[in-house]
């Protein structure tokens, strides 16, 4: 009789592992509703809309002061603005997307309606914001970062804009 109680719980125990693995996988498979590696998708973005993100949910941004393609963030600028790098299949995943080679590092460079991509390194999990409508310099040139969005119409700006320079900020408190 004991053994017989002592085998049916190791049963039980065992079904409930399996059935706790067995749960999870079938709920949580690899890949599922995310973006393929590298590719861009579009996500509510609290704050900004529906905005690009690449493939971890970071959002992307652009600063005015590269439209046209023109590369103003180099140097000591990519240690806080990450360009988002693809290929033309990543390109590929959304309207207005493309790709062109930075002239400083040579790597392929995501765009979006012709104006570089990057990623920002405040914003430390997916579906953050905080490059939005945030202002610093660089090497001379003031830029104005935004959250590259789906929509023509323009997200509010805060009330009191975000600012920092390139002698600090970044560090103080962030």
């Amino acid at each position: 009789m004991k053994s017989t109680i002592l085998l049916l719980g190791a049963t039980v125990a065992a079904l409930g592992t399996l059935a706790a693995c067995g749960g999870s996988n079938n709920t949580s498979q690899p890949g599922a509703g995310a973006a393929p590696a590298g590719a861009v998708s579009v996500q509510d973005v609290s704050g900004v809309g529906k905005a690009l993100v690449d493939k971890d949910g970071k959002t992307l941004y652009f600063a005015d002061q590269e439209a046209g393609g023109m590369l103003k963030c180099t140097a000591s600028c990519l240690s806080f603005w990450m360009p988002a790098t693809g290929t033309a299949d990543d390109a590929k995943t959304v309207t207005g997307l493309a790709t062109m080679k930075r002239s400083d590092t040579g790597v392929e460079q995501l765009t979006f309606q012709g104006k570089p991509l990057y990623t920002f390194k405040l914003d430390t999990s997916s579906g953050e914001a905080k490059g939005n409508n945030f202002s610093d310099a660089f090497s001379g040139t003031n830029f104005t970062w935004h959250a590259a969005t789906t929509t023509a119409s323009a997200p509010s700006a805060p009330s009191s804009p975000q600012t920092s320079s390139n002698g600090g900020g970044y560090g103080n408190g962030y």
